[in-house]
């Protein structure tokens, strides 16, 4: 899966000279937090909702609105906008971004075409809505949990179980336990109790324990 396929396309986009009003004014129109800054076509910066809330006075101030909105007026974007911006590609996948924003510890990316042209943003709401979609959660399935040793074959001795059985597998991940071992999470579109238990039956019987089961969605 990659970024192209899960990001906001053709974001609303602001210039250097932008006055920080009007970044402001757009933001709140469109209910995002985030601008790519470009300048001839290119990323030169990102700008958030902090950003803007870091220059804005405090909710205490005595100053009218209309200072106010004078005081913001003098203020351009690229007095305040993030200069070192860190983007990724619209051919990165989802792992990467993700793994990107997590390490960076920021909201959200700007994407960036092969030529450095900005063609969409990337957030951590697109990450979980990913997360939703390929664990089939909004699709009402059960999930079981499988506790499992780290051996080459696991992954094709259950699925063969579940084939045997004449289950489908909908969805499948892996993750490792910092005891070496692995969890392994399987959604299936049993809903019958009777056939859960026999699946889970089935598992046991070839050494794998179901540690878990519920239906979600």
């Amino acid at each position: 899966m990659f970024v192209a396929n899960r990001m906001t396309k053709n974001p609303t986009v602001v210039t250097p000279d932008t006055g920080i009003d009007t970044a402001a004014r757009l933001m709140k129109k469109g209910r995002f937090r985030r601008l790519p800054v470009v300048e001839d076509g290119k990323l030169v910066g990102f700008l958030n909702d902090k950003d803007i809330m870091r220059v804005s006075p405090s909710p205490a101030t005595t100053l009218s609105r209309y200072e106010v909105t004078t005081l913001l007026s003098k203020l351009k974007v690229a007095d305040i906008m993030q200069k070192n911006v860190i983007s990724v590609g619209e051919d990165a996948t989802i792992e990467e971004a993700a793994l990107l924003m997590y390490k960076e510890k920021i909201g959200g990316l700007p994407v960036v075409s092969n030529v450095g042209a900005v063609v969409g943003v990337i957030t951590e709401t697109d990450i979980f809505k990913t997360f939703v979609d390929v664990m089939a959660l909004e699709q009402g399935r059960t999930r079981l949990t499988i506790d499992v040793e780290d051996r080459i074959g696991v992954v094709a001795d259950i699925a063969g179980i579940f084939a045997g059985k004449g289950y489908s597998i909908d969805s499948l991940v892996t993750c490792r336990q910092p005891t070496g071992r692995y969890e392994i999470i399987v959604r299936t579109d049993l809903t019958d109790d009777a056939e859960i238990d026999a699946l889970a039956k089935a598992l046991g019987d070839k050494g794998y324990n179901v540690i878990h089961t519920a239906k979600i969605g």
